[in-house]
């Protein structure tokens, strides 16, 4: 005869399989869940993303070399004092080396500088200054070997993804691809510029590289040399004008024909010392300089805005009477704000 319910092993066997099923179900249920909360976030984070644009403040980053002249060294004159707090309260990248911020550092720098926009409300702005060769042995000589630049990227760019919630800008490696041919090393340059592209790339990430500046290259020229990095597909555009002094108007015009050579990539301006024009084909320490616009200020379809990206008061290098690149320097910081104070 047929038993009408199954032996006691076999209730047990059908209690865990019912037991299990059901526990199978329930994290199926919440992998969806995860799943779903994840790519929620994901997609809220893309269409939060928004590009720089007249408007966008980046962070006044408390360990700014302004900011540090203020604590540090010989007590300034009340001159100095007043540029160099002037200079410290204004929103301006932060420059990214090696030397001061190396790979077991570099992370705890950007972690800083992304509270700071947090709390400031701001995007944080970064300028990424490492590769090999760095300025073709000038004033700003240095950097890393190829190994070790891999490595610092890759650490600046797990920094940046970590700050899911801040604006990111990136400018990489100014005069890298308008100092190329004059070095004569394009071919690495663009490998490494690949690569660090790559390691920094994220979701809020606008990564910008060298467009040299108006009274440099000609537009066709530096075009093909963006172009060569075969990158245009993963950055933003490209920065002009960087640590130069030349006048907004000549760069949005120069933008506007890189980015039509470049399928229509956008571009960000550096306007921090460009107040009163250059001084001929001067680009180390010009006299007679004042600081220009605020970032923010300007934009257009091309230009997505101008920037404060080399920081006024900071030396181009030991010309004119200035001290060693990046050295903080009470003068020019005086004459550069001398009609804004």
């Amino acid at each position: 005869m047929r038993p009408t319910s199954p032996p006691a092993n076999r209730r047990r066997l059908r209690r865990i399989l019912l037991v299990g099923g059901s526990s199978l179900a329930v994290a199926g249920l919440i992998a969806a869940i995860v799943l779903v909360a994840t790519h929620t976030q994901t997609f809220v984070q893309m269409i939060s993303a928004r590009p720089p644009a007249v408007g966008t403040v980046v962070v006044v980053p408390d360990e700014s070399k302004a900011a540090r002249a203020l604590t540090e060294g010989e007590p300034p004159t009340a001159a100095e004092t007043a540029a160099t707090e002037y200079l410290a309260a204004q929103p301006t990248a932060y420059w990214l080396t090696p030397e001061l911020d190396p790979a077991d550092k570099v992370w705890d720098r950007i972690a800083h500088l992304a509270a700071e926009a947090r709390d400031q409300d701001a995007a944080l702005a970064v300028v990424v200054y490492g590769l090999p060769g760095r300025d073709c042995g000038n004033h700003s000589a240095g950097g890393l070997d190829e190994a070790d630049y891999a490595i610092w990227t890759q650490r600046i760019g797990e920094a940046l993804r970590n700050a899911r919630d801040v604006q990111k800008i990136v400018v990489l490696e100014p005069d890298s691809l308008a100092l190329a041919p004059e070095c004569g090393n394009l071919a690495d340059r663009g490998a490494q510029l690949s690569g660090a592209v790559d390691a920094m790339t994220g979701v809020d990430t606008w990564i910008y590289l060298d467009g040299g500046h108006s009274s440099w290259l000609p537009a066709e020229q530096m075009a093909d040399l963006i172009r060569g990095i075969g990158v245009l597909d993963r950055v933003r555009g490209f920065a002009t004008n960087v640590s130069n002094y030349q006048t907004t108007s000549a760069e949005f015009a120069y933008a506007h024909e890189l980015s039509t050579l470049l399928e229509g990539a956008h571009a960000v301006i550096d306007t921090s010392r460009n107040g009163a024009g250059p001084d001929g084909a001067e680009w180390c320490n010009p006299p007679g300089r004042l600081v220009g616009e605020p970032g923010g200020t300007y934009g257009d379809d091309v230009v997505d805005t101008n920037l404060w990206i080399k920081p006024p008061g900071e030396s181009d290098g030991e010309c004119n009477g200035g001290p060693a690149a990046g050295v903080w320097w009470p003068e020019a910081a005086v004459e550069l704000t001398r009609d804004v104070r």
